[in-house]
């Protein structure tokens, strides 16, 4: 899947010169914690988090008042603060490298771009939001991860004999096993009762069911 199916688009965006008074009421009022900064020409300069405006605030240990911390807060920009160099995505670039790129980076966010043109950003809750949905960790029904020998046709006689059974395959993960001979698959199965997938999983030659679950 790209990440323009799944991004936020035309996020709340800010400049420069906003205050960092400002850029927190910004983020309340919007409930985010990522903003993508563009000037006066809509190029993006940079990216201004909320652990950025907690960073730029006074230690705990301060001696001043709340108005003097506010006074101080207002007179600084976003600009001074921000990260100016941004990674960024192409919006047709696939999800599962966006989130290597969040990952590999520790960042929660990326920009997405059309060329060089802002159309949307993409975070961690983005990526949660997608992960819920391969799982199909909203449809009820039978989670089961079974481990495949590694060669051709597992996968395939698996899902005839779950359709054999009137099951139905509404969520399907694979990923590597715990070793180069076997691979791990999680699916989730409706319109099928657990024995009825037991029984299909037994079939396979090889298979091993490592987890099952309504």
């Amino acid at each position: 899947m790209k990440v323009s199916k799944i991004m936020t688009r035309n996020p709340v965006i800010t400049h420069p010169e906003l205050s960092l008074t400002d850029a927190r009421s910004l983020m309340d009022k919007e409930k985010i914690s990522h903003i993508p900064v563009l000037n006066k020409n809509n190029e993006l300069v940079g990216l201004i988090t909320r652990a950025d405006l907690l960073k730029a605030g006074p230690s705990p240990a301060t001696s001043l008042d709340m108005y003097e911390i506010s006074y101080l807060l207002s007179k600084l920009t976003v600009e001074k603060i921000m990260e100016k160099k941004v990674i960024t995505v192409q919006e047709n670039e696939v999800v599962e490298e966006a989130a290597r790129i969040m990952a590999d980076n520790g960042i929660g966010c990326l920009p997405v771009l059309n060329g060089s043109l802002l159309t949307g950003i993409i975070t961690d809750t983005d990526i949660f939001h997608f992960f819920i949905n391969a799982y199909g960790a909203r449809h009820k029904g039978i989670r089961i991860t079974v481990n495949f020998k590694e060669k051709r046709g597992q996968l395939a006689a698996f899902a005839g004999a779950l359709a054999e059974r009137g099951g139905n395959i509404v969520a399907f993960v694979t990923s590597e096993g715990d070793d180069v001979a076997h691979r791990r698959a999680t699916f989730k199965i409706t319109e099928i009762s657990r024995a009825a997938v037991e029984e299909a999983a037994g079939i396979i030659d090889g298979a091993e069911i490592e987890d099952i679950r309504e």
